[in-house]
């Protein structure tokens, strides 16, 4: 596995863009500066984060979210192991 964190993630296993490895592994986000642990999804070619909002559900159980364009920058918590 490379240490460079992949453009778009998201902790959704509906999504296309879920990978069970990389989240294990720990992924950090900074957007716009700040550390945010609330992300559900991101993109750092385009630019934004989605975040959820409050504890509010949707009526199947998932957070509601909102979209934020910024500068963001993903990192991984811990080096790659062997």
């Amino acid at each position: 596995m490379s240490d460079t964190p992949p453009d778009h993630l998201s902790i959704d296993p509906n999504s296309p863009f879920f990978n069970e490895a990389i989240l294990e592994r720990g992924i950090g986000i900074r957007f716009n500066g700040v550390e945010k642990n609330n992300v559900e999804e991101y993109s750092v070619s385009e630019g934004w984060v989605r975040v959820s909002v409050g504890k509010s559900v949707d009526r199947h159980g998932k957070p509601l979210t909102m979209r934020i364009k910024g500068t963001v920058e993903a990192y991984f918590r811990d080096t790659a192991e062997g």
